[in-house]
């Protein structure tokens, strides 16, 4: 079986770069192209914009509290938010856990507290899981660490933060 990857010394030196710098970089040089693209949601953003969206979330993500080093899980499909998030929790030293879309309640409960996320991102709903409902289910009781609940959402839906609101904090 051939490898689908190489091993082995390279010569082509690492980039002592964070993403943020990074980000920035590609704004000077591209403001206007696209950046990010999601079908789905029909989300076309320029890097000017899509840096902007990062700026606003994670000032969002620092004014609940959050601090470098915190855990923040996101329980979502692919589209634009998760991208931004990710974005943003880079800049912030915030250590973003991906949770899986397929989990349900019990498996929700145990990364959640195995890691002592203080946050969670989440999707209101995919497929025939209902993340909002899932989360409702377990309550404080069950999830001591977790202080917000932020959820992706067009409309605002009781006990969690939108997206938007937590971006324009």
């Amino acid at each position: 079986m051939a490898e689908s990857y190489v091993c082995g010394v390279s010569d082509a030196p690492l980039i002592y770069q964070t993403v943020g710098a990074a980000l920035d970089s590609a704004v000077e040089r591209f403001a206007d192209r696209p950046a990010l693209i999601v079908r789905h949601q029909n989300v076309r953003l320029s890097y000017a914009e899509f840096s902007a969206a990062v700026d606003d979330f994670a000032a969002g993500l620092l004014a609940l509290g959050l601090d470098r080093g915190d855990r923040i899980g996101i329980w979502s499909p692919n589209n634009a938010e998760w991208v931004i998030a990710q974005f943003a929790t880079a800049q912030l030293g915030l250590v973003l856990v991906n949770i899986n879309p397929a989990y349900r309640t019990a498996e929700l409960e145990y990364v959640l507290n195995k890691v002592g996320a203080r946050a969670l991102i989440l999707a209101k709903s995919f497929k025939t899981s209902d993340y909002v409902g899932m989360v409702r289910s377990l309550g404080a009781e069950k999830l001591p660490h977790l202080e917000e609940a932020i959820v992706i959402s067009d409309e605002p839906i009781d006990g969690f933060r939108s997206f938007a609101g937590v971006s324009a904090l």
